[in-house]
């Protein structure tokens, strides 16, 4: 009998009003479980004790508050394998992928763990006499979670665990291509001593359970991460009730490779960046902008590479590119495919669909070649394992191509020289720029987030979290003359 997984509300599972299934993208015999979708008045019954715990969760503690975020994390941790490959079945990324972004989430727990106990406030001198000024940060409230299925677990927890830390409730709605992962979550959840109410999981479609989110004026600010069309309306959903709103949308990543990279260290950065989790990160690197000198020899490299990546199981040994998330993505995927050709450019390898031992959403990685910023495929984000080729005549045209984009997420140059690793540092316009790195990959303690149509609101990670998950109070005390 497949596992059914509830809602966590209010401290007790919720069946909800129906069920969707989940399989695994790698084997779509393999059926996962059946997952609950809520109803719209469990999300009503979410926010009601939501608001409950918050206020007992904000008079908690620090120790206490610490301690359970702590143990989060260890459990987490502990429980890498195991959750890892859970993660990987049902998403469809290699196991390696999958316990390394289980440990990376136990990480963010224990990261805000130490956070709960750095909450220092400030002081200053006032212009009037014999005033004193405090300044202090509290709570915001109830925080609404919306998050996507590429990283089920870790972009959920960069948002729950500051969240938590900083004294908020907590009601998370995952994406419903993976809520296994976040049933798995919400039970570890569930064996803390925290108020009944203060985490909560709501499953259900984003039309649906989503927009009731956003447009809940119980909602005291809402992180989302997903697409600009559902970013656009959550966000003038939320506006209607001037909910505070924190939005990681899309990219269109470009990797710059200059006539005086070390090409092997530059066909490595590539191919991590365009293929691994099979394409879907937000960060990945769909746009390769390199200089007319080493243009070819790159792309004979890089195309060699791509042949040689094999494609697989996410729990095969030796899998270095699992399967698509679903066959919807993977006829989009396919699609892009197609586009590329009608718009002239020549794909040197790749884009097709393919039989495995297993029936699964299983594409092989492309390259496309004699690509322009004017292309479609160079100006949408696809999430797809496709890269698109650019020859560029200098480094002054290959800064234009990489900030030539309405997006602004993340961009990185393989280069020798310091002076230009300098100037692209400065002058490339995204949030975060990578140096003979690939542009898919980030620390947990340093801010996270772009420009454009890339993100909206505060920057997520690390110390600035703080700025979307309190609110700033400035205190003001007219203590008199001693006597």
């Amino acid at each position: 009998m497949a596992e059914i997984g509830r809602n966590y509300i209010a401290g007790e599972w919720s069946a909800g009003e129906a069920t969707v299934e989940n399989r695994s993208p790698s084997d779509l015999s393999d059926l996962i479980g059946h997952y609950a979708q809520a109803a719209p008045d469990d999300l009503d019954r979410a926010l009601e004790a939501a608001h409950r715990a918050q206020a007992i969760w904000a008079r908690t503690g620090l120790e206490a508050r610490q301690a359970v975020l702590q143990k989060v994390g260890e459990t987490l941790i502990a429980r890498a394998d195991a959750l890892g490959e859970l993660l990987s079945r049902e998403e469809g990324k290699p196991f390696a992928e999958g316990r390394g972004e289980v440990y990376r989430a136990g990480q963010f727990f224990t990261y805000y763990a130490a956070e709960v106990l750095r909450q220092i406030g400030g002081n200053a001198d006032s212009v009037r006499p014999g005033i004193e000024v405090d300044i202090r940060r509290e709570p915001v409230g109830v925080v609404g979670i919306i998050s996507p299925w590429n990283f089920p677990l870790a972009t959920a927890v960069w948002k729950i665990a500051p969240a938590l830390a900083f004294g908020n409730a907590v009601i998370w709605k995952p994406a419903n291509l993976v809520p296994a992962s976040a049933v798995a979550l919400a039970e570890i959840m569930a064996e803390q001593d925290i108020p009944a109410g203060l985490f909560n999981l709501v499953m259900g479609p984003g039309g649906d359970i989503g927009r009731q989110l956003a447009e809940s004026p119980g909602i005291d600010a809402l992180s989302f991460t997903g697409s600009v069309p559902v970013g656009k309306a959550i966000g003038a959903a939320a506006m209607g009730n001037l909910t505070r709103v924190q939005m990681e949308m899309g990219s269109k990543n470009a990797l710059a490779v200059m006539d005086d990279a070390d090409l092997d260290l530059a066909v490595q950065l590539a191919l991590g960046g365009a293929f691994g989790g099979t394409g879907q990160k937000c960060t990945a690197s769909s746009r390769l902008v390199v200089h007319a000198a080493v243009h070819d020899a790159f792309v004979d490299k890089l195309v060699a590479g791509a042949r040689a990546l094999k494609v697989g199981h996410a729990l095969a040994e030796g899998t270095q590119m699992g399967p698509v998330v679903s066959a919807g993505q993977l006829a989009e995927n396919l699609r892009w495919i197609e586009t590329g050709k009608a718009e002239g450019a020549e794909l040197a390898c790749g884009g097709d669909r393919l039989t495995m031992e297993t029936d699964g959403h299983y594409m092989s990685p492309a390259v496309f070649t004699g690509t322009t910023n004017a292309m479609e495929i160079n100006r949408e984000e696809m999430f797809a394992p496709i890269a698109a080729v650019m020859k560029v005549a200098d480094y002054e045209e290959a800064l234009s191509v990489v900030n030539d984009t309405r997006f602004g997420l993340t961009s990185g140059i393989v280069t020798r020289s310091l002076a230009r690793a300098a100037h692209f540092r400065r002058n490339a316009r995204t949030g975060c720029v990578m140096v003979n790195l690939p542009t898919a990959g980030t620390d947990y303690h340093v801010p996270f987030g772009g420009r454009g149509e890339s993100s909206y609101g505060p920057r997520e990670q690390g110390r600035y979290a703080v700025e979307f998950y309190t609110a700033v109070k400035t205190c003001y005390t007219l203590a008199g003359a001693p006597e």
